[in-house]
């Protein structure tokens, strides 16, 4: 069994939002799908998955990764998803809905 990892997994916040901003990136580009997973060097399932809610989370590399590739701050697109447990003591105002 493997050790337990200490980075948050990340739920994505809006679907729509992450389509919208596919069609124009940072750069003012447009990204398929498929040229976003193979810039950030995942499956296009795993992206799709995501899009159609089949696929809750990603990894919090994975989640920078397809921040970066489009052009904005991880929290645009991502939430982050803890472990109740990890988040006793954390005040509510500083955690994200």
């Amino acid at each position: 069994m493997s050790p337990p990892t200490t980075l948050p997994r990340y739920r994505l916040y809006n679907a729509k939002l992450f389509r919208m901003l596919m069609e124009r990136t940072g750069t003012g580009a447009e990204v398929t799908l498929r040229e976003l997973a193979e810039f950030v060097g995942i499956p296009h399932t795993t992206i799709g998955n995501v899009l159609a809610g089949s696929q809750e989370t990603v990894s919090s590399k994975t989640a920078q990764a397809i921040a970066a590739a489009i052009g904005v701050d991880l929290l645009i697109l991502w939430v982050p998803v803890q472990r109740a447990a990890a988040m006793q003591g954390t005040p509510r105002s500083l955690v994200a809905a």
